[in-house]
């Protein structure tokens, strides 16, 4: 008899297991007899009270019977043979859900480029080793503190009450602890707001460019996506639709990924659409604690006189990646909705890293946190920028934004295709670009790259620049050359 044994835990135990994956991936058929266990044991190289105790264990369990005086059967668990899914094999999708998420996710969009030395990956915090130390000793404190019994849907008040007092701060946003739910994340915050707001089909405006989650998130659902220009000024609001969408997405701190900061004017103008519409608006206030060269506008939240914003934020690029913590503020009239499908998706957040937070938060410690690496970031942003005009020069167009954790550079002379070729000969050098197309609906007609600084020492970037400028030097080469093997020859006559 073959049998494979994992080799984990008691020589009874993997004797059982052995048998039992036998009889389910069918090579032990219904009503098949077994050996004795005397002769078993003999061919497995195991005692008989092993091998006594393996079919005890199956028959107990419903794997075998026993005939008295005939010995021991496989017993007839299905009519047929059982089916077999082998690793990989596709089956069709089990949902409607499912087959448009199919479309959608990327896993390797942005890691494309991991373990690279000089990875200028974008959306990544960035890395405090002193923060570790801080945060373990946080932990500590309050798993001593905290209650062990399961926590508020809605999340810890006192949480809730410390994002209050910063929104209040920092973002000009006067919130109740109330109407404020934490969730896992700005990824949680658009498939909650799917759940709530839209049905498929219900139609969703979307900045273009716009950040992919989002629009995977939404498009997953089944929302009817429209894509609006976005421009220097922000969301183009003349260019919203006749008919009322049901909900509006935009980044206006910061558009993601082009940069820009909406106007006031434009501000005003969208609320006053939503109101008129009775549409609701999803403010992501993507990385707008960053500002470097200029005073950031109120949150748009903050000008809502008609409650139709629902605002997010999240901790996950002001700490580290893996805080999978965030926060919405929430219009009055959705309050309880949002609260229903947050406990019905994880039931709740951990109370205990909730409790932390809410400490380093209230101690003052999360201010001189964003202080510090406001610092660090802006004297990184000045070494990525000064290198890159002083390597790239006039071959590439920096585009004109104050805040944030990346920088979009624009192509002049280059296609797409001949970006893709630039990526991966940077990627043989060691160096990670990304391009900027994956956040367009239909892809812009100049190539461009967000180039991330949050991971890398002023000297790396330095270095980074430095390379990018020669890998540019290279890929120029190569299409000169490519351009005049193409060029038809000439005769001359003698």
């Amino acid at each position: 008899m073959f049998l494979e044994f994992d080799g984990q835990g008691p020589a009874y135990a993997q004797l059982t297991r052995a048998l039992k994956a036998s009889i389910l991936n069918g090579r032990l058929k219904a009503n098949t007899r077994l050996p004795s266990t005397r002769a078993l044991a003999q061919e497995v190289g195991m005692s008989r009270i092993t091998a006594l105790a393996a079919y005890e264990q199956l028959r107990a369990e419903g794997f075998v019977y026993v005939r008295v005086g005939a010995g021991s059967y496989v017993s007839n668990l299905q009519a047929s043979p059982p089916l077999r899914l082998l690793k990989g094999e596709p089956i069709a999708a089990p949902s409607r859900y499912a087959k448009r998420a199919r479309t959608q996710r990327d896993p390797l969009l942005t890691r494309r480029h991991h373990g690279l030395r000089l990875n200028m990956q974008y959306g990544e915090p960035m890395t405090q080793p002193a923060l570790s130390t801080i945060w373990a000793r946080e932990l500590a404190h309050a798993a001593v503190y905290t209650p062990l019994e399961r926590g508020d849907p809605q999340g810890l008040f006192a949480l809730r009450e410390q994002i209050c007092r910063y929104l209040a701060l920092r973002r000009g946003v006067d919130a109740h602890p109330n109407h404020v739910l934490i969730i896992n994340g700005a990824q949680q915050a658009y498939a909650l707001t799917a759940r709530v707001l839209l049905n498929e089909g219900d139609a969703a405006v979307m900045e273009e460019p716009h950040y992919f989650g989002m629009w995977q998130s939404f498009a997953a659902h089944g929302a009817n996506l429209l894509p609006v220009r976005t421009d220097r000024e922000g969301l183009v609001c003349a260019e919203l639709p006749m008919q009322a969408p049901r909900l509006i997405c935009v980044t206006p701190s910061h558009q993601f990924p082009s940069g820009p900061t909406m106007s006031l004017s434009r501000r005003l103008e969208l609320l006053r659409y939503a109101e008129a519409r009775q549409s609701w608006i999803l403010e992501d206030d993507y990385d707008s604690e960053f500002r470097f060269d200029s005073q950031p506008l109120a949150a748009l939240r903050s000008l809502d006189d008609a409650d139709r914003v629902i605002y997010v934020g999240t901790f996950s690029k002001t700490l580290f990646g893996s805080m999978r913590l965030g926060y919405m503020v929430l219009p009055a009239a959705l309050r309880q909705d949002f609260i229903n499908a947050k406990y019905l998706a994880d039931i709740c957040n951990p109370v205990i890293e909730q409790a932390a937070l809410a400490h380093f938060m209230e101690s003052g410690g999360f201010e001189r946190h964003l202080r510090q690496m406001g610092r660090t970031l802006k004297a990184r942003r000045e070494v990525l920028i000064n290198g890159l005009r002083r390597y790239a020069g006039e071959r590439i167009q920096i585009a004109d934004s104050h805040a944030g954790m990346h920088v979009v550079v624009w192509l002049r002379d280059y296609d797409h295709t001949q970006l893709e070729a630039l990526i991966d000969y940077a990627h043989e050098r060691g160096l990670g670009l990304y391009p900027i197309a994956p956040h367009y609906h239909a892809r812009p007609a100049t190539p461009g790259l967000l180039l991330g600084y949050c991971g890398l020492s002023s000297l790396e970037l330095q270095e980074a620049a430095q390379l990018f400028g020669t890998c540019l030097d290279a890929t120029d080469a190569k299409m000169i050359c490519t351009s005049m093997e193409s060029l038809p020859l000439r005769r001359h006559s003698g």
